[in-house]
């Protein structure tokens, strides 16, 4: 299965300029293509964590070169878990944009969605910082023709944003690799991590910078405070169906950041001492505060998903930042969830935008398919504000627990308690002003809009109901991430697998 690892990225860019050049013209085609394109990379995806599950290290060496000289793919646990994720997600948001129409509201969304995918698959699966440079500039230049989608002068403004945001970060994050092979002299990651542990306590400031830099980047794309401006207007202006996928794309600065400072920069390493608590932590901290703030301050449904969607990275990257084995398996059980409940509010708010007139938080006639849309935003609420039963709740217990032993508990603990009231009470507001205060108001004052198609719902459902998988499964899904942390904080298993096999292409390794 070594050849299997490549699948993920191949797959999608040979699916798109298929659907670029044989189908142009006929969305009938094109829809066809995506969804057995999507469907393969979920099979693949799951053979792939399947055959990780165990702690196996399966290494692909492209052109059959070995590291760290030659481009290297590596699947372990934590990276073909977000392979699946990504893969799971893009099914239901590609079924939701066909339901609602989206995809027929501009041109080539089927081949820039296949290109995004191509993006977040290869981020999550490259063995090289350099091509994770690459893997990020692919996914970020499809998604800013998906920003743009169906045009609109607020989407363009959005997009625009969107994209010196990202060009700023990409900036940062080639000047982090000049300095990092300036002082090391490789980019491979498993090389990186063996070398930095090499340098002299004299001559750690070049490689501290680079870690500086690195995280800067990283904590863009996360958008973590102060670095989160570009998302709010972004994520709320964007298609439905693309603000949903994009709820991966802010997890992929959240695997980044474990991969690299577990493994490369890890915790203990006098280089980058206090990297982690003296600066991540507290923009984590005022991330979710700030997110959740948002939530109960936004004007429009739009907004306030895309600001519970700061909160929500805020609560991962507080656990992140403890850097322990039980916070990371927290951070990657929350992110998870995050992820499902943020897209399925994004696409709740493209419901409501079909059923009334706008998605303002203001009263307005009943919206068509009302008591349908208000139970699943009512489900999807409840999740992302963490209450119970939903797997919210679990997460924020675990995040909670993480934090137990941590010499600063007590801040953490009322930063994640008081931001959860107030996320409750900002989507209640939310809930109330959509679909209890229109029934005050009468159906003739304002037109109703048209009911939306059967298969958004299924969409929608279908990730809400993953949801609650992930809460009936919740043990086993934490006894998993706790491997996978595990598994993170030793990875010599990982490092002799991609630096001591010879330049072929390898059999996986098995037992780790």
């Amino acid at each position: 299965m070594a050849h299997w690892i490549i699948i993920p990225v191949v797959l999608p860019a040979l699916v798109a300029p298929f659907i670029v050049l044989a189908a142009r013209y006929h969305i009938g085609i094109q829809r066809v293509f995506a969804l057995a394109g999507v469907t393969a990379l979920i099979a693949v995806a799951a053979g792939l964590a399947w055959q990780a599950s165990d702690g196996t290290v399966t290494l692909y060496q492209l052109g059959d070169w070995a590291a760290p000289f030659g481009i290297v793919l590596v699947a372990d646990r934590l990276s073909t878990m977000m392979v699946l994720l990504t893969a799971v997600l893009g099914l239901f948001v590609l079924l939701y944009a066909i339901g609602s129409g989206w995809d027929e509201r501009g041109r080539h969304f089927h081949a820039l969605f296949q290109f995004q995918l191509m993006g977040i698959m290869g981020a999550f699966l490259t063995g090289d910082l350099f091509n994770l440079f690459v893997f990020f500039e692919v996914l970020l230049i499809a998604s800013y023709g998906l920003m743009i989608h169906a045009g609109g002068n607020a989407r363009l403004r959005a997009g625009v944003q969107y994209v010196l945001f990202n060009l700023i970060g990409s900036t940062l994050f080639l000047f982090a690799l000049g300095s990092i092979y300036a002082e090391t002299g490789t980019l491979n990651m498993a090389d990186l991590a063996e070398r930095v542990q090499l340098i002299s306590p004299e001559n750690t400031v070049g490689i501290r910078v680079a870690a500086v830099l690195l995280l800067l980047v990283f904590a863009i794309k996360a958008a973590l405070v102060p670095l989160h401006f570009w998302l709010p207007a972004s994520y709320a202006e964007a298609p439905a169906p693309v603000a949903a996928l994009f709820a991966i794309m802010t997890k992929v600065g959240a695997y980044a950041i474990i991969r690299v400072y577990t493994m490369i920069f890890p915790p203990e390493l006098a280089a980058t001492a206090g990297l982690h608590d003296v600066w991540l932590l507290p923009a984590a901290l005022i991330s979710l505060a700030i997110g959740m703030v948002g939530v109960l301050a936004a004007k429009s449904l739009d907004r306030l998903v895309a600001f519970s969607v700061i909160g929500s990275m805020g609560m991962v990257m507080v656990v992140i930042a403890l850097f322990t084995p039980e916070s990371i398996a927290a951070a990657l059980y929350y992110i998870v969830h995050s992820t499902l409940a943020a897209a399925t509010l994004f696409l709740i708010s493209d419901l409501v935008r079909t059923g009334r007139a706008d998605v303002a938080l203001t009263p307005q006639a009943p919206m068509a398919g009302a008591p349908l849309t208000a139970a699943l935003f009512f489900a999807a609420a409840i999740a992302m504000a963490g209450l119970p039963p939903l797997s919210g709740f679990i997460g924020k217990l675990l995040v909670l627990d993480a934090a137990f032993d941590s010499d600063r508990m007590a801040l953490i603990w009322a930063v994640v308690l008081v931001s959860s009231l107030i996320s409750i009470l900002g989507f209640a507001r939310a809930g109330s002003v959509l679909f209890w205060k229109a029934n005050s108001i009468d159906p003739t004052e304002d037109a109703v809009q048209t009911r939306p198609h059967a298969l958004a719902y299924v969409a929608t459902g279908g990730l809400l109901a993953l949801l609650v998988a992930h809460t009936v499964f919740a043990g086993q899904m934490h006894g998993y991430t706790t491997q996978m942390s595990a598994q993170l904080f030793a990875p010599e298993p990982y490092l002799s697998e991609v630096l001591e096999t010879p330049g072929k292409l390898s059999e996986p390794k098995e037992g780790h």
